[in-house]
């Protein structure tokens, strides 16, 4: 069974209520009546549906991810069941701490929003591709969707290297490569995830961008909401603000440590 833990947090006055969940817990079922969100603090915790009395896996969530929100929102039954894939502890959020909430956490509150964008875009992108696409052959969709593939998955030469591994991440060969770690919350990939060799998860799910100028130099800019910092030989940058960067200049994101190179 959970274990509720009261902690008061260093950052505010209000109180966290806190949950224990043991591996293969349910933390809520589909159809229930929900007036809070979740916050992984530790552990991990898996959102699925039943279909025809199968469990459908949609998302694995780990430390620093959130659910449940739209209950919490919207006032309406759960769209999804939730249970502790491990050992888990969880901050349950209700609406009287939730806008605190928003406040200390600012992280949680921008990749909330991009979550919702996310959503509206995918629809969005449904609604166009149905009405563009009555009446074709089902043949040229799937070459329209290929040649897409096929644009997103270009790359460039420049890469940066981890000191410790030796691992390759290349810069997409977009004008404006993405940086950090995959999100399952929002279902964004970056276009470099640096989740390998982010073993204590310093890096934010989106922590930077490198811009690729037509003159050939490149610019390293801190996104609003980064956790951890970024630094350049050792130097922390300005959010927000593109620096320069050149071949072999040393990188860091958080504590993982890169090397540029083109």
């Amino acid at each position: 069974m959970s274990k509720p833990v009261f902690k008061t947090t260093k950052k505010g006055s209000y109180e966290d209520y806190t949950l224990e969940f043991e591996e293969g817990e349910i933390i809520f079922k589909e159809g229930d009546i929900g007036y809070e969100m979740y916050v992984i603090q530790e552990g991990e915790v898996e959102i699925f549906n039943t279909i025809d009395g199968q469990e459908h896996r949609l998302v694995t969530l780990e430390k620093g991810d959130f659910f449940g929100e739209m209950s919490l929102l919207e006032d309406l039954p759960r769209t999804a069941s939730a249970r502790a894939l491990t050992k888990c502890k969880l901050i349950k959020i209700d609406s009287t701490t939730f806008d605190q909430m928003i406040k200390h956490n600012p992280e949680i509150a921008v990749r909330m929003m991009r979550k919702f964008s996310r959503r509206l875009r995918k629809m969005d992108k449904a609604l166009r591709e149905l009405l563009e696409h009555q009446g074709k052959p089902s043949k040229d969709i799937h070459l329209q969707q290929l040649e897409k593939s096929q644009v997103f998955h270009l790359r460039g030469k420049e890469r940066l290297v981890h000191l410790e591994t030796d691992m390759e991440f290349h810069l997409s060969a977009k004008p404006v490569t993405l940086i950090g770690r995959k999100d399952p919350v929002t279902g964004i990939i970056p276009d470099i995830d640096l989740s390998p060799v982010d073993v204590k998860r310093s890096i934010s799910r989106q922590h930077a961008v490198i811009y690729r100028k037509p003159d050939g130099k490149f610019f390293l800019e801190e996104k609003i909401g980064a956790m951890n910092g970024t630094f350049i030989k050792n130097v922390r940058i300005q959010t927000g603000v593109p620096v320069e960067i050149k071949d072999g200049d040393e990188i860091a994101f958080g504590l993982v440590k890169l090397i540029f190179r083109t």
